[in-house]
């Protein structure tokens, strides 16, 4: 037995599959103004990828993932995300970038729930 796609089929079956794709995974969003604060730690980048939202901070060779801790607060529908360090860098290293991943599970976040990073975000940072 032989199926043939129209070019219709094709369209809806890509279309289905993208919408899908984009609900499996929390939904990141741009913090509004006032929505951030300067007291925590700058991060450089925010990445939501399919099982995890991946932070990127400075520095100097020594901190790791246990040197974070997150709090999560849900406000309006949305869950907002703030990282801090538990400790500072001692070490003397040269300044360098670290990614840190975060799961979903981890941080108590359910798909399609949208995200705002409560952290200041600068790649200059």
């Amino acid at each position: 037995m032989s199926v043939v796609f129209s070019r219709r089929g094709f369209v809806l079956a890509g279309t289905a599959l993208g919408l899908a794709g984009c609900a499996t995974m929390p939904v990141l969003t741009a913090a509004a103004p006032g929505e951030t604060f300067t007291e925590l730690e700058p991060l450089l980048a925010v990445e939501a990828r399919p099982d995890a939202l991946v932070i990127r901070v400075t520095s100097k060779g020594c901190a790791t993932k246990a040197d974070f801790v997150f709090h999560v607060d849900r406000q309006r529908g949305r869950a907002v995300v703030a990282f801090a360090r538990r400790r500072l860098e001692t070490c003397k290293g040269p300044a360098g970038t670290l990614e840190l991943r975060f799961g979903y599970d981890e941080l108590g976040l359910t798909r399609g729930e949208r995200i705002i990073i409560a952290n200041p975000i600068s790649p200059s940072a």
